[in-house]
């Protein structure tokens, strides 16, 4: 069983930066396939960002450029850093574990981001 806690949420002006930080409990985090999602109010929930346990990483073009995934297995964390926000990225941010990309068997609560413009 793996938990995962985000932080690192909050408001920040449009073309600030803020860094999510997703801790892993457990033993088996550095061979997790890590994901964050985020959920507009009233939109759906959208993969953007991937990073397998080799350190490979994938990205939505919605946040290609401007959004960074990392991992660090000695802290069992994985890490958000966002640049450049836009008010379009207002959204509750979700880190996601799993064997595979698609295929995610444990998620965190979620942290708020909003972005004013």
């Amino acid at each position: 069983q793996v938990q995962l806690v985000e932080s690192g949420g909050g408001l920040v002006q449009a073309g600030g930066s803020l860094r999510l930080s997703c801790a892993a409990s457990g033993s088996r985090f550095r061979i997790y396939t890590m994901g964050w999602y985020r959920q507009p109010l009233g939109k759906q929930r959208e993969l953007f960002a991937t990073i397998t346990s080799g350190g490979s990483t994938a990205y939505a073009d919605s946040i290609k450029g401007r959004f960074t995934i990392s991992r660090d297995n000695a802290k069992d964390t994985v890490y958000l850093q966002m640049n450049s926000l836009k008010a379009e990225d207002t959204a509750v941010y979700y880190c996601s574990a799993g064997p595979f990309t698609g295929r995610w068997d444990y998620w965190g609560q979620g942290t708020q981001v909003t972005v004013s413009s």
